[in-house]
Order: structure tokens, then sequence, then C-alpha cells
């Protein structure tokens, strides 16, 4: 496989990473989520909570995402990827918050990497909320 074919292919596995955050979020799936993360992740909220390692990402994300309460639906757009490494991806990604009554942004950056079997996971996360005036 040539280095574009590969790059293609593995942005199309990036892609499929993010697609899978906003089915996950959307049906409150916890356990579907959490398997996107590389064992050793790190994971900042957007209201700037810090977990590190997988049980913290756990813990929090099982206490918080099924008691989640929104009327509308978030969605979750790769904007740009940059690989810093053949195996290793600085992802941003456009995340919306679609409701009738109101909206919000955030600005995700994700760094993944590519595992040996091919995988790519979140690795090192910081989602950031965009504010109106920031816009």
């Amino acid at each position: 496989m040539n280095t574009d074919t590969a790059q293609h292919a593995d942005i199309k596995a990036i892609e499929d990473v993010v697609a899978t955050v906003q089915r996950t979020q959307r049906a409150k799936d916890a356990e579907g989520f959490l398997e996107l993360f590389h064992p050793e992740a790190l994971w900042t909220t957007a209201h700037g909570k810090v977990l590190i390692g997988l049980d913290a990402i756990a813990a929090f994300t099982r206490a918080v995402l099924p008691a989640a309460n929104w009327d509308g639906e978030v969605t979750y757009e790769v904007v740009h990827v940059q690989f810093l490494r053949p195996d290793v991806a600085a992802v941003k990604v456009r995340q919306v918050y679609h409701s009738e009554t109101e909206g919000s942004e955030g600005a995700p950056l994700y760094v993944m990497t590519k595992q040996d079997d091919g995988r790519w996971l979140l690795h090192a996360n910081q989602n950031t909320e965009v504010h109106a005036e920031a816009a």
C-alpha cells in the first residue's frame, strides 16, 4: 500500500472513531464511548475537569453520560487531521449541539494513536467550549 493510500485509510479510520463518538454520545452509551480510549488516555472536559487514565475517564463517563439531559442532538465533524507521526494524529473536531431553544459549540482536539492492530484510539484530548464572542 503506498503512503497516500495508507494515509487515506488512516483518515477514514479516524473519521470512523469520531463518528462513533457522536453515535455513543447521542445514545448515552458509556461503554461504547469508553472502547475508543487508549488505557493511558487523558481527557480534559469542556469545563476544565482533567481525567488521567482510563479508570478516571470511565468513572466520570459512567456517572455523567447516562444521566445527561438534553433536548436536541450533537454532531461531530472532523475539520482537520495532522499526522505528527505515521501512528500519531492531531484531530480537530467541530462539535455542535443543536436544540430548538439554544445551541452551543465545542472545538475538541483529539490526539489519537494507532495501535499495533491498526485501530486508532483517543489518547490525549481537550474539549473546549466555544463562546459566542470567540466564534
